[in-house]
This record gives structure tokens, C-alpha cells and sequence, in this order.
């Protein structure tokens, strides 16, 4: 069936969370600029569309401060450095955005004002009123939480609309598509399956602050140029997360499939 896209976006102000990851493209570790100017348009996309953008991104392709304290550095020290790595990261996204023209501006949750605003909320909001692109960067500013969390925060902070998570993939399956090919995508599930099925869509932190402040997510595959125009105009792709749940496309999913 066509879809009938509407004059106008669905959503007023949207955070995008990225993966450092994201970056990276077919490196196996830091940024490829290839790769961060053509997120940079599709975020200048949406600011010609009207919808004020906000972002947060990660810093796992340069350190996770998770995986050095398994090798046996101290969690908060290597929380730490993840933070400064995702600064690392705005700051590239930030040169990318304002090489295609869109106006950026990176707050950081962490004070480094040679290089950053310090986040204060009513700022970054009025950022987002005159149409400039806010990059959320250092997480929360706190060890032992993950990105996740910071975009869900910042997310309700700012009063956005919708979280929209891009990934490798399409949306949330019942297993990795990229292991399983059995795995079934779903179109819509709650925020009470995500957890009960263990699905990697966010941590659990992260879906439990959405799920009280029934803050929806769409999590799409970022790799496709035009995806978040798509999603914001409402076109139905990729998996949403929201109260009302569902079951994969093409099959039931039960718990051990899904684990």
C-alpha cells in the first residue's frame, strides 16, 4: 500500500542518538568525514524541514570505558575518558553540519569552555528555538551511565518529542538479523517487552525513563541516506517503542527465541 506522506513533519523537536560507531563507516576505529557528512545532511534535512534537532553521540570508536575496566582499569576513570572521547566525536559531527551550512552548537555536560558550552538546559532550549543543531556531548556527566541514558535525559530535558535511534539495522528484531536469519522484525513494541525480551534497543535505564515519561523512540537504520527525513514525515519504517506493544511481522516471538 502507498503511503501518503503528510504536508508537515509529525514531530516538532526530535533527539537523534547516534552510536560513536556511527561514525566510523568501514574504519575500524574513529571518525571517516565521508561518513559524518552525509549524517551532517540529513540532519540539515530536517532543520529545512523545520524540526529542531538535537543529538547525542557516543564515544566507542575511539573508548569504552566499559570494556577497560573488564581488561582492569577503574569503571569511573574509564567512564571518564568515554566521555571525553564522545566530545571528540561532537566536535567532528559539529565541523561536518556547518561545512553543509546548518548552525551547531556542542554542550557539553563536562565544563570545557575553550572548546564547549557547559549544558544548561534553558540555553540549550533556546539554541533549539532560533534553529541551531544542539550536540549533547559527555553523556550525563556522570560514571556508570551509559549514552543511552544521557539521550533519554536530555531527550525529556529538552521536551522532544521522540527519541530516534539509528542503528546498522532496520528496526528492533527478535534476535540480531546479522546472526540469526530467522530473526523477525516488529513494527511496534512496548517499552514492557523491550525489557522482558532482553531486546538491545537501549539499556534498561535508558527504556525505564521512557517508559515513565512515555517518551516514544523509533529505532532505523542510519545507513540509508533520507532514512530520519523519512521518519519524521511519518513514514512507517523501522521499529517503534512506545506503550502500545506488538509481535514481529511475520511470526510470534517467545521468550527463548528472543534471548
Amino acid at each position: 500500500m502507498p503511503f501518503d506522506a503528510p504536508a508537515a513533519p509529525i514531530y516538532r523537536r526530535v533527539l537523534l542518538k547516534l552510536s560513536g560507531e556511527a561514525l566510523m563507516g568501514d574504519q575500524q576505529f574513529g571518525v571517516d568525514p565521508a561518513v559524518a557528512a552525509r549524517i551532517a545532511r540529513d540532519v540539515g534535512e530536517l532543520r529545512a524541514l523545520g524540526v529542531e534537532t538535537a543529538i547525542v553521540i557516543g564515544g566507542g570508536n575511539i573508548f569504552r570505558g566499559l570494556a577497560a575496566s573488564a581488561r582492569g582499569m577503574d569503571r569511573a576513570t574509564g567512564d571518564y575518558m568515554g566521555m571525553l572521547a564522545t566530545v571528540i566525536n561532537a566536535l567532528a559531527l559539529q565541523d561536518a553540519l556547518e561545512q553543509q551550512g546548518t548552525l551547531t552548537r556542542v554542550v557539553t555536560a563536562i565544563e570545557m569552555r575553550a572548546v564547549a558550552e557547559p549544558f544548561i538546559r534553558r540555553r540549550a532550549i533556546r539554541h533549539l528555538e532560533k534553529g541551531r543543531v544542539v550536540i549533547f556531548a559527555a553523556g550525563t556527566g556522570n560514571p556508570y551511565f551509559t549514552t543511552d541514558t544521557a539521550a533519554a535525559l536530555r531527550a525529556m530535558e529538552i521536551r522532544a518529542d521522540v527519541i530516534l535511534k539509528g542503528t546498522k539495522v532496520d528496526g528492533v528484531y527478535t534476535a540480531d538479523p546479522m546472526l540469526d536469519a530467522a530473526a523477525t522484525k516488529y513494527e511496534r513494541i512496548s517499552y514492557l517487552q523491550v525489557l522482558e525480551r532482553q531486546l538491545k534497543v537501549m539499556d534498561t535505564t535508558a527504556i525505564s525513563l521512557c517508559m515513565d515519561n512515555k517518551l516514544p523512540i523509533v529505532v532505523f537504520n542510519l545507513r540509508q541516506p533520507g532514512t530520519i527525513r523519512r521518519v519524521v514525515m511519518g513514514e512507517p519504517i523501522g521499529t517503534t517503542v512506545s506503550v502500545e506493544g506488538g509481535e514481529p511481522r511475520t511470526a510470534q516471538a517467545s521468550l527463548s527465541e528472543v534471548r
